[in-house]
C-alpha cells in the first residue's frame, strides 16, 4: 500500500491519499466517485461504519469527532478511507460547533453532497430519575445539533442529487419505557425528516430520508458489559430475523442505499433497520 501523508492542524486533522488511480486494487464500486459526505458524531460506531460504507462507493468522507481526546480515533480511521478524509474536531451540541464542521469541510473538499446527522447520546432511566441535566445534553445533541447542522449545510450542498440522512431510531415509534427524554428527541428527529422531505428538496435538489435502527453492537453497548447484554436478551429475542443485536455494518448499508444515485425518488422515507423487531 502506498504511504499516506499526515498533515495535523488544529482543529482540522488531514491525511491526503493517493488519487484513486493509483490505488492498487482500484475500488470495484464507485458510484458515489466524485461527492463528499460529512458525517457527524463518527470516529466510532455506526458513525464510523457508514464512513467505511461511503468511502468503499468511492465517495470522500469527513469524519467528526466531539473531543480532542478522540483525535488519535479519528486519525486511525480516517487513514484507513479512501479516495480522500479528513478528521474534523466540533462538538455538535454547542451552538458553534455544526458551523465549523461545515466550515471545515467546504475548505477543503468545496462542496458536500451527503450530509448524515448521526451524532446522539442516550440516557436510559426511570422517568422520576430524569434530570434537567439530562434534558439539556440530550436535547441540545440529538436535537439541536442535527437542526443546525442541517442549516448550515444548506448553502453549501450540491443542486443536484444530493442526500440529508438523518439516524433517528426505533425509539422514536415504538415509545421503550426508561427513554422518555431520547426517545422525545428522536421522536424530534422524526418529525424533522417529515418536514424537510416536503420543505427542501424543491429548493435545494435534495433528498431527505431517515435510517432508524434497532439495538446496536456498538462499542457502547459493547462497554455496558455481560450483565447488560443478559438483560436485553429477552428484548432481542422478539426479533424476527435473529435473536441478536445488529452490527453497525448492516446499518451503514441502509445509509449507502438511500445515498445511490439510483435511490434520487426515494424521499420522506424512514427506512427502520431492526431485523423486524419494531415494524411501523
Amino acid at each position: 500500500m502506498p504511504e499516506h501523508t499526515w498533515k495535523v492542524s488544529a482543529p482540522v486533522s488531514r491525511i491526503t491519499t493517493p488519487p484513486p488511480a493509483s490505488i492498487t486494487p482500484l475500488l470495484e464500486h464507485t458510484t458515489l466517485l466524485g461527492k463528499t459526505a460529512v458525517i457527524s458524531g463518527s470516529c466510532s460506531g455506526i458513525g464510523a461504519a457508514i464512513a467505511l460504507e461511503l468511502s468503499s462507493r468511492g465517495c470522500n468522507v469527513v469524519i467528526n469527532y466531539p473531543y480532542q481526546s478522540l483525535e488519535l480515533d479519528a486519525l486511525a480511521l480516517s487513514n484507513r478511507l479512501t479516495p480522500r478524509a479528513i478528521a474534523v474536531c466540533a462538538d455538535i451540541s454547542t451552538l458553534d460547533g455544526p458551523q465549523t464542521l461545515i466550515d471545515a469541510a467546504v475548505k477543503e473538499f468545496g462542496k458536500i453532497d451527503i450530509l448524515v446527522n448521526n451524532a446522539a447520546i442516550a440516557i436510559n432511566l426511570p422517568f422520576e430519575e430524569q434530570t434537567m441535566e439530562h434534558w439539556t445534553s440530550l436535547v441540545d445533541l440529538n436535537g439541536r445539533g442535527t437542526f443546525l447542522l442541517t442549516q448550515a449545510v444548506l448553502p453549501h450542498l450540491s443542486k443536484t442529487d444530493s442526500r440529508i440522512i438523518n439516524i433517528d431510531s426505533i425509539s422514536s415509534r415504538a415509545a421503550p419505557a426508561m427513554q422518555t427524554i431520547y426517545a422525545g428527541t428522536k421522536g424530534m428527529v422524526d418529525s424533522f425528516t417529515r418536514c424537510w422531505a416536503k420543505e427542501l428538496p424543491p429548493k435545494y435538489g435534495c433528498t431527505v430520508n431517515a435510517v432508524s435502527p434497532g439495538p446496536t453492537m456498538t462499542e457502547g453497548f459493547a462497554a455496558a458489559g455481560e450483565a447488560f447484554i443478559k438483560m436485553m436478551q429477552p428484548v432481542l429475542d422478539q426479533t424476527p430475523v435473529g435473536a441478536r443485536m445488529a452490527k453497525p455494518d448492516e446499518i451503514a448499508f441502509a445509509v449507502g442505499f438511500l445515498c445511490e444515485p439510483r435511490a434520487s425518488w426515494i424521499n420522506g422515507l424512514n427506512l427502520t433497520a431492526s431485523g423486524g423487531l419494531f415494524i411501523d
